[in-house]
C-alpha cells in the first residue's frame, strides 16, 4: 500500500491524545459518607473492573477512528498493474486532437465527440487535481495555464475543429515547453487522444520522449473509409481571355478502400454554377474531370468545385481564383527606330497590353523584372548590365523575344544566349543574302492552335512571307517557323523557368515581308499571351511562405489579408518583385482562418484575390493501429498504448493499470464505524 500524501501520516501523533486521557483520569472524585461501607466496597470492586474494560475499549475505538481518519487524508492506494504508474503530484497535460480528420464518424458519433467523452471520464479520476492542462491543435494562449478538472470540462464546449494539423513531435514539444514553465524537472504525465492519422502525425520513429515523463496514447479505433477530395486544379493554358472557351482540369482523389461511383462535381464561377462533370474514382486512386467554361469581364473571378461526400465534409469545397485577361506587360528595347513601328502597331493599340518602349542606351534595367516579356529589336550589342538582367529575368520565368539588327554583334549575342541554351550563333554573310520563302508551319503545334481559322487550317498551300536571315543558329528548342531551305526562322527555346523567341531576320523590308504579312500579328499576340506566367489558382494554409508577384514595392509596404470582417496582417517580406507572406497558423488570429477567398489589401485598396484551402493531408484517412503504435514505441518503456477508446470501461481500466485502487473511502468509512462503536460503548455499557 502506498500513500498519495504521506505527510499527513504525521497526524498519527494525534492518537496520543486519547491515550493520555485514558491514562490520566482528569475527572474529580466526590466523597460520600456511609454508616456501613462493607457492602459498598464489594460493589465498588465489581464496578471498577467493568469500568476498566469499558475504558480500554473506548480508547481503542478512538485510536482506530483517528488512525483511519489520518489514513483517509493521506489517500492510500494499491499500486497499479503497470510499471509506468501515474505520479498524481505531477502535472497532467492532455492533448485533444481536433483536426479535421476527427470529423469522421463511428456508430454515428464523431471521433472528436468520442475522444471528448473518454477524456471527460478520465478527468473524473483527477477531480481533486489542480495541475491539469489541455492542449489542442489551436496552440492558443489559454492552454498555457494549469486548471482544475472542472475548468478543463468547461473548455470542451468551446473546442471546434481546427484547420491546422500538428505533427505529434510538435505536440510533444508544446506540452514539454508548457509544463517546464510551471515545474522544473519532476515526473509528469502526457495524454494523447487522437485518431493518429498517418499523413499528419509525422515520423513517429524519430520521436524521443523524456523517460521521466509518462506518455499515454489513447487512439480512436478509426477505420479507413471512403473520402473524396480535390487534389489539384489547373488550366490548359496559362493565359485566359474573356468570352473565349477555356478548359479547367480537376484531379479528384479517393483515400478509402472502396470505389466511388458517379461522383458529381459542380463548377461555380462568381457564385454561379457554370458546369458539371461526373467521375468514377477508384479506391486509393484518382480521376480527372474536365470543365469547359468562358468568362465575362476582366479581372479576378472566384471559382469553386463542390461535391457531396459524407461524413467527412470539410474538404467537399475547393476554392480557386482565375485572373481573366490580365494586363500583359511588355518592355520594348530597340537599337534603331524603324519607320514601320511594327511593334508599336501590334501592342500599343490593344488595352490588353501595357507597352513601354526605350532605346538600349536609355532603358532602366530595373524595369525588366517587372515585365512579362522583354523584346529586343535591332539592338546591335546588349550591354553587360542589360545582358545580366535579361538572363536573370528569363531564368526566373520571363519571356525574351530577340529580333536581330541588320548587322548584329554575334560575339555579344553569343555570350547572352549561350547561357540561355542557344548555341552556334553565326552571322550570315551579306554577299550570300537572298529572299527565301517561309515554309508552312505545323498547324498541329499547340502554338498555332488558335492562330489559324478552321477554314485556313484545311488549306494545303498558304501564301507565307519571305525572309533573308541575318544570322543562324544550331537547332535548339522548338522550331515554330522555318525557311524552305530548312534553316530556322523562329524558334522557341525553354531556359530555366522562362522562354526565348529567336527571330532569324529583322522586321524591316530589306530582310523580308514578315511584318507586313497577316500572320505577323497573331504570332506576336501568341508570344505575348504565352509570356504570362502560369498563375497559381490556389494556395494551402501550410504553404508558408506563399510568394506573390508585386510591382515597384518598397520595403516599408504593408499588406493585409481580409476575408469578410476578418482582417489580419501576416508576417511579410519583399524580395525584389516577390511578396512573401506567412499565413497565420492555429489560433494566432483569435478565431483562426477558414478556407475561402482572401483579398490582399494595401492602403485600403484590393491588389489581388487569393484562394486558400486546407491541406489535403487531412483528407487521407489512413490511421496507425494500436499494434503499429506499440511497435514504433517498443523501445520506450514510459510509453503506454491503449487498445480501445470507445470502451465504456476505459477510465476503470486506466485506473487499475496506472492509478491503482484508491482506498481512502474505505478508511473514511472505517473511521465513522469506530466513532459509532465509541458511542455505543459509552451509551450501552454501564
Amino acid at each position: 500500500m502506498s500513500f498519495l500524501f504521506p505527510s499527513f501520516l504525521w497526524g498519527l501523533l494525534a492518537i496520543s491524545v486519547p491515550i493520555a486521557i485514558h491514562i490520566f483520569n482528569f475527572r474529580r472524585t466526590k466523597r460520600i459518607f456511609f454508616t456501613n461501607v462493607a457492602f459498598l466496597k464489594a460493589v465498588e470492586t465489581q464496578t471498577r473492573s467493568i469500568r476498566k474494560i469499558k475504558h480500554w475499549l473506548v480508547m481503542t475505538a478512538r485510536i482506530l477512528a483517528i488512525a483511519c481518519l489520518v489514513f483517509a487524508f493521506a489517500q492510500p492506494f494499491l499500486p497499479g498493474k503497470s510499471d509506468a504508474s501515474v505520479n498524481r503530484k505531477g502535472i497532467t497535460s492532455l492533448y485533444l486532437d481536433n483536426s479535421f480528420s476527427m470529423q469522421n464518424e463511428s456508430n454515428s458519433k464523431r471521433y472528436l465527440d468520442i475522444a471528448t467523452n473518454r477524456l471527460n471520464e478520465l478527468l473524473g479520476l483527477f477531480k481533486n487535481a489542480t495541475s491539469l492542462q489541455l492542449v489542442t491543435n489551436d496552440f492558443s494562449a489559454q492552454e498555457q495555464g494549469l486548471y482544475p478538472a472542472e475548468k478543463i470540462r468547461d473548455r470542451f464546449t468551446t473546442i471546434g475543429l481546427s484547420h491546422t494539423p500538428r505533427t505529434l513531435e510538435q505536440v510533444y514539444k508544446r506540452q514539454e515547453n508548457l509544463v517546464s514553465k510551471h515545474q522544473n524537472g519532476g515526473k509528469n504525465q502526457f495524454f494523447w487522444f487522437s485518431d493518429f492519422q498517418k499523413s499528419t502525425t509525422g515520423d513517429l520513429s524519430k520521436l524521443k520522449t523524456d523517460s521521466l515523463n509518462q506518455l499515454f496514447l489513447v487512439p480512436v479505433q478509426a477505420v479507413a473509409e471512403k473520402n473524396i477530395f480535390v487534389d489539384s486544379v489547373w488550366l490548359n493554358t496559362p493565359f485566359i481571355r474573356e468570352l473565349q472557351n477555356n478548359i479547367l482540369f480537376v484531379k479528384v482523389s479517393n483515400s478509402g478502400s472502396g470505389d466511388a461511383k458517379k461522383v458529381v462535381l459542380k463548377l461555380s464561377l462568381d457564385n454561379t454554377q457554370s458546369s458539371t462533370a461526373s467521375v468514377n474514382v477508384p479506391a486509393n486512386g484518382s480521376a480527372l474531370a474536365k470543365f469547359n467554361f468562358n468568362l465575362k469581364g476582366k479581372g479576378y473571378k472566384q471559382g469553386k468545385v463542390t461535391f457531396d461526400d459524407f461524413p467527412v465534409t470539410f474538404d467537399n469545397d475547393y476554392y480557386f481564383v482565375l485572373n481573366a485577361s490580365p494586363l500583359i506587360r511588355i518592355l520594348h528595347i530597340y537599337g534603331q527606330k524603324y519607320a514601320g513601328n511594327y511593334i508599336d502597331n501590334v501592342y500599343a493599340n490593344d488595352s490588353l497590353f501595357a507597352l513601354q518602349s526605350y532605346t538600349a542606351q536609355n532603358v532602366d534595367p530595373g524595369l525588366i523584372k517587372n515585365s512579362d516579356m522583354v523584346l529586343l529589336e535591332g539592338v546591335e550589342q546588349p550591354s553587360g548590365m542589360l545582358a545580366a538582367e535579361i538572363q536573370d529575368f528569363v531564368k526566373k520565368g520571363g519571356s525574351l523575344t530577340i529580333i536581330p539588327p541588320a548587322v548584329p554583334n554575334t560575339g555579344s549575342y553569343t555570350s547572352l544566349v549561350q547561357n540561355l541554351g542557344v548555341n552556334g550563333l553565326n552571322t550570315e554573310k551579306t554577299a550570300n543574302r537572298e529572299m527565301i520563302a517561309i515554309a508552312a508551319p505545323d498547324r498541329n503545334n499547340p502554338f498555332f492552335s488558335d492562330v489559324f481559322e478552321e477554314s485556313i487550317r484545311q488549306e494545303i498551300n498558304l501564301n507565307l512571307p519571305e525572309a533573308s536571315p541575318a544570322w543562324n543558329w544550331n537547332s535548339a528548342g522548338q522550331i515554330l517557323l522555318s525557311l524552305r531551305s530548312g534553316q530556322p526562322y523562329l524558334s522557341q527555346i525553354s531556359s530555366g523557368k522562362g522562354k526565348i523567341y529567336l527571330f532569324a531576320a529583322p522586321l524591316i523590308p530589306e530582310f523580308g515581308s514578315m511584318a507586313q504579312h497577316a500572320i505577323f500579328v497573331p504570332i506576336m499576340y501568341k508570344m505575348a499571351a504565352l509570356s504570362v506566367r502560369a498563375q497559381r489558382t490556389a494556395f494551402t494554409f501550410d504553404e508558408n511562405p506563399i510568394a506573390l508577384t508585386v510591382n515597384n514595392e518598397s520595403q516599408n509596404s504593408v499588406y493585409k489579408l481580409r476575408r469578410n470582417k476578418t482582417e489580419v496582417i501576416p508576417v511579410q517580406k519583399i524580395v525584389g518583385n516577390q511578396l512573401l507572406l506567412e499565413i497565420p497558423q492555429g489560433d494566432q488570429t483569435g478565431n483562426g482562418l477558414d478556407a475561402g477567398y482572401f483579398e490582399l489589401i494595401k492602403d485600403n485598396k484590393v491588389e489581388q484575390l487569393l484562394a486558400l484551402n486546407h491541406n489535403n493531408g487531412e483528407s487521407k484517412l489512413d490511421y496507425y493501429t494500436p499494434t503499429e503504435l506499440r511497435n514504433i514505441f517498443s523501445g520506450q518503456k514510459n510509453v503506454q498504448v491503449f487498445d480501445k477508446i470507445d470502451d465504456d470501461a476505459f477510465a476503470q481500466e486506466f485506473q487499475q493499470q496506472n492509478l491503482g485502487t484508491s482506498l481512502w473511502k474505505y478508511f473514511l468509512y472505517a473511521a465513522l464505524f469506530f466513532l459509532l462503536v465509541e458511542i455505543v460503548l459509552i451509551r450501552l455499557m454501564k
